[in-house]
């Protein structure tokens, strides 16, 4: 609607909008959507909002479809900020949030992305599209792919939640399960995707996902009234909504709904799959690969993100950190939430709990400050790990 182009997150190097992209042509890295936010200001603003449909779309003007009839919906977004005050009462906190992502259509965050991707998918002309997944992408994948009537091949490895296995095939997906983990999913679809027709969504390899992740940042800000919080939390795999979320805050920034402060960003990654916490505490500006990654946690299994300097320049940015926790912390996690609160969080989420705990004896977060942990799918997609 207001696109003005991409431009490369490394290199610069712009790239015009209203054609197919995966990543720069240049470099070889990540596109992020520039939109003039003067165009979009015109007609979108806090008390615009209003009355407008309880959804990610919301915020239209600043996401990428051109046109309306190509939105592919499933009526994701505006998730529920919920004050948990029993929840911090147990950790000594009474400003303690949690962003229900599960809430989403396909039980995750990963539906923001896809039905950004998809919409503009379908706008664009695509045919054809494949993912490499850890099971909640593909999920949602499979969801809008079916729900725009286009084929979709998903790439999952073999020890994926058998719910997300079934899930996408029960909507018509492709799916071919493979031994190794999301990297090697990926290079299965990169292999095929130029002789089979492909349009590859893999995180970060096309621009639109995280325009779709972004809203995050946009509907936290709105439901805590434009003033952001002190800290976040976020489970970090391929890093799509931290990365988006920095950018939303970037244009609300530019659009003076809010200042220039930022909460201080932490990432949560598990212990045996910490690329992002390796290379923060050893000051890196990239990670490397993570050897014999594993964790109960399957999106937080992703040994290597193309967008892992963009993470760590936002955490730093941010006078943030990077935090790992074990499975077996996650899991307990799982069980003190629905205690406390009767929310089901999937591992991933509920690592963020974990973690927040630690930083707190750490005192890099005080227990008066006002903190929002993202709580990214639903506990029932992860039957298998509460079963030992």
């Amino acid at each position: 609607m207001n696109v003005t182009k991409l431009t490369c997150s490394s290199c610069g190097e712009t790239h015009p909008a209203g054609e197919i992209h995966n990543l720069c042509r240049v470099c070889g890295l990540p596109l992020l959507v520039e939109y003039d936010l003067e165009a979009a200001a015109q007609t979108l603003s806090p008390e615009s909002l209003r009355g407008r449909e309880a959804s990610m779309w919301r915020y239209r003007e600043v996401l990428p479809v051109e046109d309306p009839a190509n939105i592919v919906s499933l009526g994701e977004g505006m998730t529920p900020l919920l004050s948990v005050q029993r929840l911090g009462s147990a950790i000594g906190m009474k400003h303690l949030y949690i962003k229900d992502e599960g809430q989403n259509p396909t039980g995750s965050f990963k539906a923001r992305g896809m039905t950004a991707a998809v919409s503009m998918a379908k706008e664009l002309g695509v045919e054809k599209l494949a993912v490499p997944s850890a099971g909640n992408a593909a999920g949602a994948m499979a969801a809008y792919a079916a729900r725009a009537g286009l084929p979709a091949y998903i790439f999952m490895p073999k020890d994926t939640p058998i719910a997300n296995v079934i899930e996408c095939r029960e909507m018509g997906a492709r799916v071919t399960l493979m031994d190794g983990l999301i990297t090697d999913c990926g290079a299965e679809v990169g292999r095929r995707k130029e002789a089979e027709g492909w349009f590859d969504v893999s995180t970060l390899k096309e621009p639109y996902r995280i325009e779709g992740k972004k809203t995050l940042g946009y509907e936290l800000a709105e439901q805590l009234n434009w003033e952001l919080p002190d800290a976040l939390l976020y489970p970090t795999g391929g890093g799509t909504g931290l990365i988006g979320m920095w950018k939303a805050f970037d244009e609300m920034e530019r659009m003076g709904w809010i200042d220039s402060r930022r909460p201080r960003i932490y990432s949560v990654q598990a212990e045996g799959c910490a690329p992002i916490v390796r290379a923060f505490e050893s000051g890196a500006e990239k990670a490397e690969m993570f050897a014999n990654a594993h964790t109960k946690a399957s999106g937080l299994r992703v040994p290597k993100a193309i967008g892992d300097f963009i993470m760590l320049d936002a955490i730093r940015r941010s006078h943030g950190g990077a935090v790992a926790v074990s499975d077996e912390a996650m899991l307990a996690s799982v069980r003190e939430m629905g205690r406390c609160e009767g929310i089901f969080a999937a591992p991933e989420g509920a690592a963020c709990h974990a973690a927040l705990v630690q930083l707190l004896m750490d005192g890099k977060i005080e227990r008066d400050e006002r903190v929002v942990i993202f709580n990214t799918g639903c506990g029932l997609k992860y039957l298998e790990c509460f079963s030992d």
